[in-house]
């Protein structure tokens, strides 16, 4: 199964080919290669879009996901019953706003896309993050995938999670 990756925005230039690897390695970390997934990147306006209608937020926001699979327990793979089962679902992930809080914090646009990318999966694999309890259970899980990513690659990123508030 594969990744469907999707450029829909152009404010930000984006280099699809390193996003697909760094996807890949993110699935092969949680033994998810059999799954499909769906990355789609959008601007300011279109992830605003989206979490008005879906989250009652009118702000644009990093990623946001839409699990194929509902109720998962966190960190449970999903048991599809038939071929056409084999999805985890779709991720958009707010290009803009991602470049933005990378400038502000002086971070990689691309390595900052791969964390975010890592938050998405764990959303779509039952994770949430609303309460404490859940919030560190999920960043427990963020830090030991993007170790993974980090010992695979060579890199050095971190979870990009802040502490929940009222508006995430």
């Amino acid at each position: 199964m594969g990744v469907v990756l999707r450029n829909l925005q152009k404010v930000v230039p984006l280099r699809r080919a390193r996003l697909r690897r760094d996807v890949d390695t993110l699935r092969h970390i949680l033994g998810i290669q059999k799954f499909d997934l769906g990355v789609i990147c959008v601007d300011n306006r279109r992830i605003q879009q989206i979490n008005s209608v879906y989250r009652k937020k009118d702000a644009p926001t990093d990623v946001l996901s839409f699990p194929f699979h509902e109720d998962l327990r966190p960190g449970k793979l999903p048991c599809p019953l038939h071929r056409d089962e084999l999805n985890l679902g779709d991720i958009f992930l707010g290009v803009e706003f991602v470049m933005k809080q990378c400038q502000e914090e002086s971070l990689d646009l691309h390595g900052a896309l791969t964390a975010v990318t890592a938050h998405g999966i764990c959303h779509l694999l039952g994770y949430r993050h609303e309460t404490e309890e859940e919030w560190t259970e999920m960043l427990q899980r963020e830090r030991y995938i993007l170790t993974e990513y980090n010992r695979l690659t060579g890199r050095r990123l971190e979870p990009l999670m802040k502490r929940p508030g009222p508006d995430t």
